[in-house]
Formats: C-alpha cells, sequence, structure tokens
C-alpha cells in the first residue's frame, strides 16, 4: 500500500498540479493567444477555478457509483479514463483557434481536471484504513509537487 500512496501522489500532480499551473498562466494564454485585455483575460481564466464548485464532487461521486458497480476496479478505471480525458483536453485546448473555442474547451479541460482530482480522493481511504489522515497528507503534497 505504500507504493499507492506514491501512485496517487504522482497522479494528484497530473491534476491538482496542473490546475495551479494553468491558474497561473491562463490569463496570459489569453492576452497573447487572443489580445484580451488584463481585466478580460483574468475573468475569463477565472472560470477555470469556478469549476471546482462542483466538478471535484462530481468526480467523488461518480467514483462512488463505479465502487457500487464493480468495486475497487471501478474506482480505478473512473480515475484513470478522468485523467486520459484530462490529456486529451488540453491539447485540444493548445490548438484552438477561436476565443469561443478556447473557452468552451477550457470548462471541458478544467472539468475533467476537477474530476480527476475528486476521483483521487475517493480512493485514498483504501489504501491504508489506519493512517487515511497520513496517506491524504502526501498525497496532497503531490498537487504541490505537479
Amino acid at each position: 500500500s505504500e507504493i499507492n500512496t506514491w501512485l496517487l501522489f504522482v497522479h494528484y500532480g497530473c491534476c491538482f498540479g496542473v490546475e495551479v499551473t494553468m491558474t497561473a498562466g491562463l490569463a496570459l494564454y489569453f492576452i497573447e493567444r487572443f489580445d484580451q485585455t488584463t481585466e478580460s483575460a483574468a475573468a475569463l481564466a477565472s472560470i477555470f477555478g469556478w469549476m471546482n464548485l462542483f466538478a471535484r464532487g462530481l468526480g467523488g461521486f461518480i467514483s462512488d457509483i463505479m465502487n457500487v458497480k464493480s468495486g475497487m476496479r471501478g474506482r480505478l478505471l473512473w480515475q484513470s479514463a478522468t485523467m486520459v480525458a484530462e490529456g486529451c483536453s488540453v491539447i485540444a485546448f493548445s490548438k484552438m483557434q477561436s476565443l469561443a473555442g478556447a473557452i468552451g474547451m477550457m470548462v471541458l479541460f478544467s472539468l475533467f481536471v476537477q474530476t480527476t482530482e475528486g476521483s483521487t480522493y475517493s480512493i485514498i481511504p483504501y489504501v491504508c484504513p489506519s493512517a487515511t489522515g497520513s496517506v491524504a497528507g502526501i498525497v496532497g503534497a503531490g498537487g504541490n509537487v505537479g
């Protein structure tokens, strides 16, 4: 179970670490790529963070549903699917030529980033039930490393 903690550390780095990176750079991206004002770019970039209001919970909720249907295998399948979707959507986002397309793809990308975060935390209690807090702390640190 020690290796599983570190695998989730890496997984969380690939979702929360991406969120931190995007939050820091999106406004500049919209300014440089789509010639937005600072105010407009900041407002657009904030959409990425606003997705947290529901998407993390959605990721955990769907993980719970997958657990009922298929046990831990279902949780891991959902975790893998959201992470692959996150990767595909960031590639698609980077190729958007219009502002509207970029905004739409950013929303989809953010949805997958946040659902992956929720999915990650739905797995943590099963890694080492007697040390859930320690596992959660290590995994959370992975987000900062990412």
